[in-house]
Order: structure tokens, then sequence, then C-alpha cells
């Protein structure tokens, strides 16, 4: 015994659908706003009246920063134009995911045979390295690295 499909019932169907859908977006719309902050500075007009200053300034210092990762140890290399270590009066470094905060670390960089090194612990993946150093004249320098953290292959 079949029951027939009446106008009620496809209503029915295509709210149910539509109701899925619609509860589906305001999930992830939901999930998006509340686990990426989105910020990279506190006030865009405040940072942008000396950007032009302290560009400058950190291009004249020609440092490069190479991080490596092996596991357990985060290095950075920081090198001047010359290639050689750079004189830095002291480093600050924060790492985190791209898309959240729940992971964001400090870690303690201690300097030793031209590098800096912590003890850290990074799962696999994306992540956003934020090194801020100063020179020895005082100079300010910024950079935001992309790393990306392969799994460690056991042999």
């Amino acid at each position: 015994m079949t029951r027939e499909l009446t106008g009620r019932h496809v209503l029915a169907i295509v709210l149910c659908a539509f109701g899925v859908i619609v509860g589906v977006n305001l999930l992830m719309a939901f999930k998006a706003v509340s686990t990426f902050p989105g910020l990279e500075t506190a006030n865009s007009y405040v940072a942008s009246q000396k950007f032009d200053v302290e560009r400058a300034a950190q291009q004249a210092l020609g440092w490069t920063v190479t991080p490596q990762y092996d596991g357990a140890e985060l290095t950075l290399m920081i090198r001047d134009q010359h290639g050689n270590p750079a004189r830095v009066r002291s480093l600050d470094a924060s790492i985190g995911r791209p898309t959240h905060v729940r992971d964001d670390q400090t870690p303690q960089f201690s300097y030793e045979n031209g590098m800096f090194r912590a003890p850290v612990a990074l799962a696999p993946g994306n992540w956003i390295i934020h090194v801020t150093a100063e020179a020895w004249d005082g100079t300010q320098f910024r950079q935001r690295i992309d790393h990306f953290s392969g799994s460690r292959v056991k042999g």
C-alpha cells in the first residue's frame, strides 16, 4: 500500500532540506567568527602613521630570518646582509596556527652558536611565527614567517 505524495509532503521535504542548509551555514559562520580573531593590530590607523619609517629602518638592517624545526626544537637563524649572524640585542617570538589561537606558544629562546633555539612541540601543519627583534642600535625588526611543520617519519 503506497501513500499519495501530496503538496504538503513536498512542502515539508523542501522546508526540511532548506532548514538543514541554513542551520549548517549558521553553525559554520559562528565557528569561523568565534575561533579566528582576525586581528593583526589593535589600531590600524595608528600603526600606519609609523609604518614607512619603521619599514625603511628595518630594511636598512638587511636581516633575514630562517626557521628550522626538527620535531623537538625550533631554531631561528638571523643573518645580516653579508650572511653573518646579526647583532641582535633581544628577541621575542610567538608561534601559532593561522586559523585559531588555541595552539599559540611563546617559547623562550636561548642564543647558541649564531642561532636562537627553543624547545617547542609543533603538530604537523601550517604555523605562523611572529618574530620581533631589536638591533643593538635600537632598530626594531618584525617579521611574520609562514612555516610548515611536516610529520616526523619513524624509520
